[in-house]
């Protein structure tokens, strides 16, 4: 080679021309990350009728859409390292096309009802086969149009990764558009053919930018080859370090949100805040100057570690009783932090430009591996959200190693002496950690009164310990492991609660400190509680007394009541079996059938030692398995006098059990003269509304009752709870007509009825809070309907 003729130089670009392509290339990446993020809620929402509410759906489905981050992610890699830019340019348009074909969005045919096992699996494989194309073909576009940015010659191709900042706020602005804005205005239907048509608009927006790419002028320095890289390709280790990196804020993501839905408030929606704050970590570390420094970050992320150890110590005490805000937010601000601090670090050491996708491909890995173990690995190994304490664990190996930093090493030589004992440290911090598990792992000791005190403040103690460690983060990791371990073991309430999870949640059984009550709980809310012992300890024998909001007294038990003095023996079909309350309300000679999508809450309901309801009240009443609209809809010509619906789980309802569809279900099931009933408690949605409008638009009519018992008592488990039934006539409701707690209720004209293609979820949320009717809410309603009338008359 001439030594005097140099490689081929990158023109430098008329200004006009640089602005074009920041421009197209910006705006490419940012509606290709909207349309990536927008799919996700929106498809899940499409399997819902089929799978019922569980929040599980949401987890299993991040971890199938990390799956496919990874595998487009992969193909990017291997397009920019084997292929010129031109065959390059049209395999991924080809692509494209191909995947648009797929459009609209739709289940795939041959799936039929998910299995009672492997779930998950069945999920995946519906996920896969419905949208997977589409979804790859997405996925690819980041680190591909990045790496197309690179290569064009533009001046800021030297440091790209701003680029993956503005492909964060699309995700982001596409994750709070779906609740807020596109629920509330828009049908399925109509999200999905905006959605096709915002598919299209990227199309050409890529095209545009193959069209840059290819009349750059360093293409000719790319087609040559460019002679040898600027920097080494990253080592094994390096890749390793990344995707570690990558994979515990992912793996927290999907935990922290099990954990906050299950132990402190299953309202709708939470999940929008931990992915929300994901995200916006995404957008920070990758900006040109962070508003949050990264070293700011990474100091206080031994304090929020160490704050939650001391948060989930006292946990079940009363010091905390009341503070369920606070709790939630410290439990949020905790992961923003350790986030920033993990993702920081990737910002930190990203490589050069020309190893761009190497790098996205080790991120992309590390979020599916933490994904898959919290989503579907860890709620099959353990029986309680396990997964939160463990990657908090990890979160602490997410500091800069001393071998790695420098600035860090300076720091360690002032510290030799730690160093010159290190095996030292390690006798001693093991000896003390099997002294303060030991009691508990061997010989089984509870703390009482004043030990549990002294248990928590050790905790907090042990908690503290690893902030000194900070420097050295395995050995800060170890002590955070034994504070959580002793969290696990030595509860900080005196309630020794018994889990048991399946791909519907978790659900908690225990007893009360004085004996007198077993309780069931899904997440937050009592689904069941029975009476064992009075007043005097003695235990108690026979028939079961329904409580909680089945009690005798209770809107559920007069419905009941009056059906049976009005038809005499009755056929009762149950949707939701919990504890199995209602079994107890079972007369000789009637037919009664319950459906239950959950085989834990089966499992729990036939348990007599755990609950005795059904067992001792109705030992061979038929319990249906699978979700209930679709196992009920097939019954063989069988018509029920009464058909209860009462499958809310936790405070997060399955949408699709209300809805106008599922209504004519029921009401296609009902005998002519039959009601439904629907127990609608719940803390965060106001879904009086909603059953008016969904009776309604089957032609029934419905009467609310909003329970104002003064019997009502916490400590006895007898609660307040309203219910709706709907009926095709008024005389159908018996004795019930007569009695003034019943409210005829007509649907409100300015609310749409819920149908499979429509749910406003905020909206009910607002009506519950009682914010202003005229809110944001009604505003873009009204004007999707006006944008939508005037379409019609042109």
């Amino acid at each position: 080679m001439d030594p005097n003729h140099s490689a081929p130089q990158r023109s430098p670009a008329p200004v006009r021309s640089r602005t074009l392509v920041l421009a197209v290339f910006t705006i490419a990446i940012f509606t290709s990350a909207l349309l990536l993020f927008a799919v996700q809620p929106m498809f899940t929402r499409m399997v819902l009728p089929r799978l019922g509410g569980s929040p599980s759906v949401w987890s299993v489905a991040m971890v199938f859409f990390q799956t496919m981050l990874l595998g487009g992610y992969a193909y990017a890699h291997m397009l920019m390292r084997a292929m010129r830019p031109p065959v390059a340019v049209t395999v991924h348009i080809v692509l494209l096309i191909t995947a648009g074909l797929t459009l609209p969005l739709s289940i795939a045919r041959g799936w039929g009802d998910p299995p009672g096992n492997w779930t998950a699996l069945w999920l995946i494989g519906v996920f896969a086969t419905s949208i997977g194309l589409p979804f790859f073909a997405l996925a690819a576009n980041n680190p591909l149009l990045q790496s197309w940015f690179v290569r064009s010659g533009h001046p800021g191709g030297r440091d790209p990764y701003f680029l993956y900042a503005a492909s964060n706020v699309g995700s982001f602005l596409a994750l709070l558009s779906y609740p807020f804005i596109l629920e509330p205005t828009l049908s399925l239907r109509q999200h999905n053919l905006l959605w096709s048509r915002g598919y299209w608009l990227l199309f050409a927006l890529i095209v545009a930018c193959g069209y840059l790419l290819l009349r750059s002028p360093a293409r000719a320095v790319m087609d040559e080859g460019a002679a040898a890289p600027a920097s080494p390709p990253p080592t094994w280790r390096e890749l390793g370090r990344w995707a570690f990196l990558a994979a515990v804020p992912s793996g927290l993501l999907v935990a922290v949100t099990a954990y906050i839905s299950t132990d402190i408030a299953a309202a709708p929606l939470l999940w929008v805040i931990p992915l929300s704050l994901y995200l916006l970590t995404w957008v920070l570390v990758f900006q040109s100057r962070p508003l949050l420094p990264h070293r700011l970050m990474l100091a206080a992320q031994p304090f929020a570690i160490a704050g939650i150890v001391v948060l989930l110590a006292y946990s079940g005490s009363e010091q905390l009783t009341g503070l369920l805000l606070f709790i939630l937010l410290a439990h949020l601000i905790a992961f923003f932090v350790i986030a920033m601090a993990s993702h920081g670090e990737l910002a930190r050491q990203r490589p050069a430009a020309e190893h761009l996708t190497a790098f996205y491909l080790a991120l992309a890995a590390g979020g599916m591996i933490g994904g898959l173990f919290a989503g579907l690995i860890a709620p099959f190994l353990f029986s309680w959200v396990a997964e939160y304490p463990i990657l908090l664990v990890l979160a602490a190996l997410c500091r800069p190693l001393l071998s790695h930093d420098p600035a860090l090493r300076a720091g360690a030589a002032r510290e030799g002496a730690w160093q010159r004992r290190d095996g030292l440290f390690w006798t001693a911090a093991v000896a003390l950690g099997l002294a303060l598990l030991v009691p508990g792992l061997v010989f089984g000791w509870v703390p009482q009164d004043e030990a549990a005190g002294k248990v928590n403040m050790a905790i907090a103690v042990v908690a503290v310990l690893s902030l000194l460690l900070m420097r050295r983060p395995f050995r800060a990791a170890f002590a955070v492991a034994i504070a959580l371990a002793m969290v696990r073991l030595y509860p900080g309430d005196e309630a020794r609660t018994q889990t048991v999870r399946s791909f519907f949640g978790v659900h908690k059984i225990y007893d009360t400190p004085d004996g007198i009550y077993r309780v069931l709980m899904h997440g937050t809310t009592i689904h069941g509680a029975q009476k064992l012992t009075d007043g005097e300890g003695k235990p108690l024998t026979g028939r079961p007394q329904p409580l909680t909001y089945y009690h005798a007294k209770s809107p559920m038990a007069e419905i009941i009541r009056a059906v049976r003095n009005r038809k005499g023996a009755m056929r009762v079909a149950v949707i939701g079996l919990g504890s199995g309350s209602l079994a107890c309300y079972l007369a000789p000679g009637e037919e009664w059938r319950f459906f239950e999508i959950d085989p834990a809450i089966v499992d729990i309901a036939r348990d007599h030692p755990r609950f005795s309801f059904v067992g001792a009240c109705a030992p061979n009443v038929p319990i249906v398995l699978g979700d209930a609209r679709l196992t009920l809809a097939r019954e063989p010509d069988r018509h029920y006098d009464l058909i209860i619906v009462d499958a809310y789980s936790s405070d997060a309802i399955p949408v699709h059990l209300a809805t106008r569809e599922a209504m004519a279900v029921y009401k296609s099931k009902l005998k002519p003269d039959g009601i439904v009933t629907m127990h609608i408690s719940n803390l965060y949605l106001d879904l009086e509304e909603v059953a008016v409008g969904i009776a309604s638009a089957n032609g029934m009519t419905t009467w609310i009752n909003h329970d104002s018992n003064e019997e009502e008592s916490d400590e006895e488990y007898i609660f307040e709870s309203d219910v709706a039934i709907s009926a095709n006539r008024a005389e159908d409701l018996g004795e019930l007509i007569f009695n003034e707690n019943w409210k005829l209720t007509g649907p409100d004209a300015r609310q749409r009825a819920w149908t499979d293609d429509y749910a406003n979820i905020v909206g009910a949320i607002a009506k519950r809070a009682n914010w202003p009717r005229w809110s944001m809410f009604d505003a873009l309603t009204a004007v999707t309907a006006a944008y939508q009338t005037l379409r019609r008359n042109l």
